[in-house]
C-alpha cells in the first residue's frame, strides 16, 4: 500500500510548481461576498427583479473598474419569496439570512424589499453583526429603538435605509388628502401584513388628526380571490375614497374589483401600489387613477440621473423603477463601506464594515446619504404619483405609467 509521504514524492516537480503559483494567485485574489435579497418568486417578481439589477448594476460597474480596493464583490442573491404565499415569504427570508450569516465571506448586505421580511430578518443579522441596506423597508417598527430587544437586541444598528419610514409615508399621503385632494371621508384597507398594517395605521392615525372622517378600517386577505363583498359594503357611504396598505398580490384583486364597483372615488395607497407588478396583473383602466406614494425623492426627471437610467435600460432591456434606484444607491453605500476600511488597512470583517457603513456620508444619485444611530437615513421626503396609461410605454413601465405629483407636505 503506497503511503501518503510516498506519493508526494512522486508528483512530478513541475505540477508541484503549478499547483504552488495555483495557490498564491488564488491567495493574491482578494473577494468578499455581499448578499442581494429579493421577491423573485409569485407576486412582486417584476419589482423584485427591477431592485435586484439595480444593485447588480452598481456591483458590475465596480468589479470591471478593477473592483473596489482591490477586493472583487462576489454577490449571493437570494430569493424571499415562496410559491406557497405566492409572494414574499418571512419564514424563507429567515432562511436567507442565517445563510449570509453562516458565510463568513459575507460582509454586508442589500435588501430586503419589504418590511414582513425586514422583520424576520433583521434580528438573525444583529446577531451575526451582519449589515442589511434595504432599498425599500419602510415599517418603522424595525429601526425603533422602542422595539430594539426584538429586531436588533445586540444594540449596534444593522438595518439601515436608504427610503425613509412609514412614520412618514403613510401620514404625507394623509396630508395630500386633506390639503391637496380635500377628502372628507375615508375608508381604510391593508393586506394584514407588516407593512400593510403599519403604513394604513399610520395614514389614518394622521387623517384624524386632520379631521378626515375615518368611516371604517378592514383587513384583506392576500389569499382571497374575490373583495366584492367588502366593496359592496362601502359603495352606500358616500366615501370621497379609500386608503389601502399593501402590496401587489391583494392590491392586483382590490384594483380591478374596485373599478367595477366604486370606480368614482379617489383610490390611493403607499408604495406598494407604485408597483410594476400590481400594474401587469391589475392593468388599465383599473389602474387609471389610482394614487401611490414612495418614501424617497423622486429623481427620474432629474438630468444627472439620465445617464443611469440609460445605462440600466441597455444592460438589461427595460427601465428601472424608483426603488431600482435605491437598490443602487443602496449598494454604493456598501461598496463605499467595504472601500473605507480596506483603505485603512484593516481586515475587511462585517464588523468592521457595518462601523463604516453606520458613519457613512456617500455620495450617491439622490445625494449624499447618512444614517441616524438607529440606520434610518436622514431624508424624509415622500413623494406622490397618480397612475396614469401611456400607450407609449409597455404597461409594466412605472417610471411612465406613474405620473409624478410633487412631493407630500410634511407634518408639522
Amino acid at each position: 500500500m503506497t503511503t501518503r509521504r510516498a506519493l508526494i514524492t512522486r508528483v512530478p516537480a513541475v505540477m508541484l510548481a503549478g499547483a504552488f503559483a495555483s495557490r498564491a494567485v488564488f491567495a493574491a485574489d482578494k473577494t468578499v461576498k455581499v448578499g442581494i435579497d429579493v421577491s423573485l418568486t409569485g407576486a412582486g417578481a417584476e419589482d423584485a427583479i427591477l431592485v435586484k439589477n439595480g444593485a447588480m448594476l452598481a456591483v458590475d460597474e465596480a468589479n470591471a473598474n478593477g473592483g473596489v480596493a482591490g477586493y472583487t464583490i462576489e454577490p449571493m442573491i437570494t430569493d424571499d419569496g415562496s410559491a406557497t404565499a405566492g409572494q414574499f415569504d418571512p419564514a424563507q427570508a429567515a432562511t436567507n439570512a442565517r445563510k449570509m450569516v453562516a458565510d463568513p465571506d459575507v460582509v454586508a448586505a442589500v435588501g430586503p424589499q419589504n418590511s414582513g421580511c425586514g422583520k424576520a430578518m433583521s434580528p438573525i443579522f444583529s446577531q451575526g453583526d451582519l449589515a442589511t441596506i434595504t432599498p425599500s423597508s419602510t415599517n418603522p417598527d424595525i429601526t425603533d429603538p422602542k422595539f430594539a430587544q426584538q429586531f436588533d437586541p445586540s444594540g449596534r444598528a444593522v438595518y439601515f435605509r436608504v427610503v425613509t419610514t412609514d412614520s412618514y409615508q403613510g401620514p404625507g399621503m394623509a396630508n395630500y388628502f386633506a390639503q391637496t385632494l380635500k377628502v372628507k371621508k375615508v375608508y381604510v384597507l391593508d393586506d394584514s401584513g407588516a407593512y400593510g398594517v403599519g403604513i394604513a395605521n399610520t395614514f389614518e392615525g394622521q387623517a384624524k388628526k386632520l379631521g378626515i372622517e375615518v368611516l371604517g378600517h378592514d383587513q384583506l386577505n392576500p389569499q382571497e380571490a374575490d373583495y366584492t363583498t367588502l366593496l359592496t359594503k362601502i359603495k352606500p357611504l358616500n366615501l370621497d375614497a379609500f386608503y389601502f396598505g399593501g402590496n401587489a398580490l391583494t392590491a392586483a384583486k382590490l384594483a380591478k374589483q374596485a373599478y367595477d364597483i366604486v370606480p368614482d372615488i379617489i383610490k390611493a395607497g403607499g408604495d406598494g401600489v407604485y408597483s410594476s407588478s400590481l400594474l401587469k396583473g391589475a392593468g388599465f383602466p383599473a389602474m387609471q387613477g389610482w394614487y401611490a406614494t414612495i418614501a424617497a425623492p423622486f429623481l427620474a426627471e432629474n438630468p444627472s440621473v439620465q445617464p443611469w437610467i440609460k445605462r440600466y435600460t441597455e444592460k438589461y432591456g427595460l427601465g428601472p423603477s424608483s426603488y431600482a434606484i435605491t437598490a443602487y444607491d443602496a449598494m454604493l453605500v456598501v461598496l463605499d463601506g467595504i472601500k473605507t476600511v480596506a483603505e485603512s488597512g484593516k481586515p475587511v470583517t462585517r464588523s468592521a464594515v457595518r462601523d463604516a457603513i453606520q458613519a457613512a456620508h456617500t455620495q450617491t444619485l439622490q445625494g449624499v446619504i447618512s444614517f441616524d444611530d438607529h440606520g434610518d437615513i436622514t431624508d424624509r421626503t415622500i413623494s406622490v404619483f397618480q397612475a396614469h396609461e401611456d400607450k407609449n410605454f409597455p404597461v409594466e413601465q412605472v417610471l411612465h405609467q406613474y405620473k409624478y405629483l410633487g412631493t407630500a407636505p410634511q407634518s408639522s
